[in-house]
């Protein structure tokens, strides 16, 4: 299988979606209810929202393919997808945690359970980070929950460090989330 990485266009949204829905779950902790994932699926990560995602030009979304080596054509397999938001961040905890400027949020960073340990998310992180500096940010910030040991380790194994709290909204509760940042090359 080859891995090919790319900028989403408007006729990915539905299986952005998709991706998003099969993999969101993957980030939250234990005690988050179905019901608190469906409603965050629903309202967040519709195909209607990545409509909204990717024709908004402060974004960027990158997705990962696999695809059989012989056909680059037929038979893509999305596996992963990121997303970029080039903005001052509007959470107050953020924006004292992070001290590099210009920066970048890394809001979504994704892969299918099936994809973990298959070396899809290394490249996907190196490409998303190359768009983040080529398009003039000097860093990148990102939430995650302070529960998901995997994430943050690989998160850590790839340049960001922890520099603060900040809370997000699943269902009814606030979650605890590390700000971690990095500086990009």
């Amino acid at each position: 299988m080859t891995l090919t990485i790319r900028t989403a266009t408007a006729s990915d949204a539905r299986s952005l979606a998709d991706l998003a829905a099969a993999t969101f779950a993957l980030a939250c902790p234990p005690h988050t209810t179905a019901e608190a994932i469906a409603d965050f699926i629903a309202t967040q990560l519709s195909s209607a929202r990545f409509d909204d995602y990717l024709a908004d030009p402060a974004r960027v979304l990158l997705v990962a393919e696999q695809h059989a080596a012989t056909d680059a054509a037929s038979g893509r397999l999305a596996v992963g997808y990121t997303m970029l938001v080039f903005a001052e961040p509007t959470d107050a905890d953020v924006a004292a945690a992070i001290g590099i400027r210009p920066t970048v949020e890394l809001s979504k960073f994704y892969t299918l359970a099936s994809s973990h340990g298959t070396g899809v998310s290394g490249p996907l992180m190196a490409a998303t980070l190359d768009v983040a500096a080529a398009r003039g940010a000097a860093g990148a910030w990102l939430g995650v929950n302070q529960e998901n040991a995997r994430a943050i380790r690989f998160y850590e194994k790839n340049g960001f460090a922890r520099v603060g709290t900040k809370h997000f909204l699943v269902g009814d509760r606030l979650e605890d989330d590390l700000v971690l940042e990095r500086r990009l090359p």
